[in-house]
């Protein structure tokens, strides 16, 4: 009987592997890196690129998200007049990953080194959406140098308590279950995210075709989603002791901030940024989670104006 079971479940293993291996091939082929490789500290970024002239600006994706996030929503308002970088975080997209990725220092550095290598000697705005609103603030902590200013929409600022980390990330994140479980994802995980699209974008409406446009897809990929798992599962403790520096900032920070946000509360995480730096809040009544899209004209403008200063006021 143990025989047959150990059989059973090793078939269903090489099932569920063999249907990661080609659900890859197809997304891949569907969703094809189309930006550049960047080298940073030995490890590639990839980064896509819009504009040929003007100030830089950086864009860095949330959580289970890449860098595609931004092509079709702000890119296109701004690129006419600024050079964007919009990066796939470290095992997002088309970036590699690498040990220790998960620390919030480790994917600033990463961000840092795709400034150092296509605007150096420069200051960018830098954009981050979510998770990357923590990685944007990092950048602006370790290397003040490269920032002229903060755009930060619906970002994830500090440790929150309760209920801790979904159980998908928790089941993904360790080195052999973590693997394990991951294989299943291309089965099961396109479908449910489809479905749960509209409570992210919730009071708001989800904007139509959000899951191709935004290359969602590439998020269930086994290596991808493992990568996001840890990410998650270190957020909360890398934000405990991020935020005991926030005072050190000394760049204007403009803040979105849906107040339907049902994915993070606005009031643990933008609320108490707020007590601790001078920061440019805008309050969307009728927004959530993703506030760069139903009101993408109004970031353009609040990057617009931290690109060129008075000159758009």
């Amino acid at each position: 009987m143990l025989t047959v079971i150990a059989a059973s479940v090793s078939a269903l293993g090489l099932g569920a592997c063999v249907t990661s291996i080609a659900y890859t091939s197809k997304v891949e082929k569907a969703l094809p890196a189309e930006g550049d490789l960047v080298p940073v500290a030995g490890h590639d970024v990839h980064v896509l690129r819009r504009g040929e002239a003007g100030p830089p600006v950086l864009m860095i994706h949330g959580a289970s998200a890449n860098a595609r996030e931004f092509s079709w929503t702000l890119a296109p308002r701004l690129e006419d007049s600024m050079r964007l970088m919009m990066a796939d975080r470290p095992g997002h997209g088309y970036s590699r990953r690498f040990d220790g990725a998960e620390s919030l220092a480790m994917q600033a550095r990463q961000m840092a080194g795709v400034l150092d290598a296509l605007a150096p000697d420069e200051k960018a705005v830098i954009v981050g959406h979510s998770f990357g609103g923590a990685v944007a603030l990092r950048v602006a902590l370790d290397r003040p140098e490269l920032v002229s200013g903060l755009v930060l929409l619906a970002p994830v600022t500090h440790d929150w308590g309760g209920s801790g980390t979904a159980w998908y990330n928790r089941a993904a994140a360790p080195p052999v279950v973590g693997h394990a479980f991951s294989q299943l994802l291309p089965i099961v995980g396109p479908a449910q995210v489809k479905s749960g699209i509209t409570s992210v974008f919730d009071p708001a409406p989800a904007p139509e075709s959000y899951f191709e446009n935004a290359g969602i897809g590439l998020l269930f990929r086994p290596p991808n989603f493992r990568a996001n798992a840890r990410d998650m599962t270190a957020l909360e403790a890398e934000l405990a002791a991020q935020s005991a520096r926030y005072g050190e900032l000394q760049v204007p920070v403009t803040v979105f901030s849906g107040s339907g946000d049902t994915v993070l509360s606005p009031a643990k995480h933008v609320g108490r940024l707020k007590q601790q730096v001078a920061v440019d809040l805008v309050i969307l009544k009728h927004e959530g989670h993703m506030p760069h899209h139903g009101e993408g004209d109004a970031v353009a403008d609040a990057i617009r104006r931290l690109a060129f200063g008075a000159e758009t006021r």
